[in-house]
């Protein structure tokens, strides 16, 4: 799912829209019960179901087969929020308004100290906010670094006592002296990658560091839908990593890794059409991936997925998808690869824009959600009916993945046109508060229990 229309801001009426989202205005509803889990078709649902508490598991077998639907062009019109919308969350949960009239905030990062780093990647920037004592409002916001290409992802290096904060731009992964409490960077960026692969589409790269702080992991996604016009052969880097691609998408569909200071760099993961969000679970360490899958195959294909992701395995594209089964449009290119492809841990609803992604690991929500991923669904414009729009929950059993997502936050598409909110981001804020970024409206949430 590419997120392609996230600056088609085309106003509609206020009062009509008022109308519509009437349904958005409470904070709170029932969740569902286990046992109502969506399994086989009845998982590929649309906004017109989706509510906090219900719960879907998408599995392999389930896929129907390319075209068996068209390939819709269904492109959102985003409108303004009506002021007394607010998103829908799970009983026991509050949902409020942190902060307002950003310019399109995407990635969120939580500094060590508290504060809540934000990308604003249109206007090329990365911004801070200074919570208040409780937590429910900016003490202080302010621009902490500009002049910056198209920026997305942020780490803080070490991560318990950080001296930098880095960031990835759509070509080049740079960093900042840091001191804790920083609100402004005290001298110009250091290039630690000086050259990542940057033409033609997917222009998010995402940071993170591994737990032992060894290695730095930048994702870059595909410059393409589906390779087009690119051949099966293998590529240079096949020796070293199955499945690379090669010509105008080499080193991309990729996880790459690098020493925190730049240098060995490495494919770490391949296949990968568009990873947008990077995150390391707290326990285990694992990295992980929320990733786009392509589009053209029709409503309820390929499914976009959040996936563990080993060091040297290879995830599909754009040769296969989620398995062995094979892309029509490569078909007969590289047998070899059929039986080498894992396949990723959570697949979620074709088309949804699965983006930002962190793990829960405050202590104010109940304890069932420790551990448990929670990633924002931009939303779709590859699909009939619209789906995405959310922000879900991955649940987790033994710091291993079930399979299954949950509607956690809900309630940003007003009507089968318009939508007034895109998640981009979540984050844990020191409170234990889980934040969400959305571009449409360029507001951050707050959700507490």
């Amino acid at each position: 799912m590419s997120d392609v229309s996230l600056f088609d801001f085309t106003r509609r009426s206020l009062a009509a829209l008022a109308v519509a989202t009437a349904s958005v205005v409470c904070a709170s509803i029932p969740a569902l019960a286990q046992s109502e889990t969506l399994t086989g078709s009845a998982a590929f649902g649309d906004w017109h179901t989706d509510r906090p508490g219900l719960v879907r598991l998408i599995r392999p077998g389930d896929l129907p087969k390319p075209g068996a639907t068209a390939s819709s062009a269904n492109v959102s019109h985003v409108t303004p929020r009506p002021p007394a919308a607010i998103p829908k969350v799970p009983a026991g949960f509050k949902v409020e308004l942190l902060a307002e009239g950003l310019n399109g905030p995407r990635e969120m990062r939580t500094a060590p100290n508290g504060d809540i780093f934000a990308a604003e990647t249109r206007v090329g920037r990365i911004r801070v906010l200074r919570l208040s004592d409780d937590g429910s409002k900016p003490a202080k916001n302010e621009v902490y670094a500009g002049g910056l290409n198209r920026p997305f992802g942020i780490a803080f290096f070490p991560s318990d006592h950080p001296r930098w904060v880095y960031v990835a731009n759509t070509d080049s992964v740079v960093r900042f002296r840091y001191e804790s409490g920083d609100l402004k960077a005290t001298g110009k960026p250091e290039t630690v990658v000086a050259e990542l692969p940057s033409a033609g589409a997917h222009s998010t790269r995402d940071i993170v560091f591994t737990k032992d702080g060894k290695r730095m992991l930048v994702s870059v996604g595909s410059a393409s839908n589906d390779a087009e016009g690119s051949r099966g052969s293998p590529s240079d880097d096949s020796k070293r990593a199955l499945g690379a691609s090669s010509g105008y998408e080499a080193r991309r569909a990729d996880v790459l890794s690098f020493n925190p200071d730049g240098t060995d760099p490495k494919i770490f993961a391949t296949g990968i059409r568009n990873c947008v969000g990077l995150a390391i679970h707290p326990a285990t360490g694992d990295a992980y991936c929320s990733t786009n899958e392509r589009d053209g195959f029709g409503d309820n294909l390929v499914p976009d997925y959040i996936t563990r992701i080993r060091e040297g395995a290879f995830y599909g594209w754009p040769w296969f998808y989620i398995g062995n089964h094979e892309d029509p449009h490569h078909a007969g290119e590289r047998p070899d690869l059929k039986d080498k492809v894992t396949v990723p841990d959570v697949l979620i609803q074709a088309h949804s824009a699965s983006l930002g992604l962190t793990f829960y690991d405050g202590n104010a929500f109940p304890a069932e959600y420790h551990g448990d991923g929670f990633a924002a669904e931009h939303g779709s414009w590859n699909r009939a009916t619209r789906t995405g729009y959310k922000v879900i929950r991955i649940r987790m059993k033994g710091g291993v993945p079930t399979g299954e997502y949950e509607d956690f936050m809900t309630g940003f598409v007003a009507s089968d046109s318009d939508v007034w909110g895109r998640p981009v981001s979540v984050t844990v804020a020191h409170d234990g508060a889980l934040l969400v970024s959305e571009d449409g409206n360029g507001t951050i949430w707050r959700i507490t229990h």
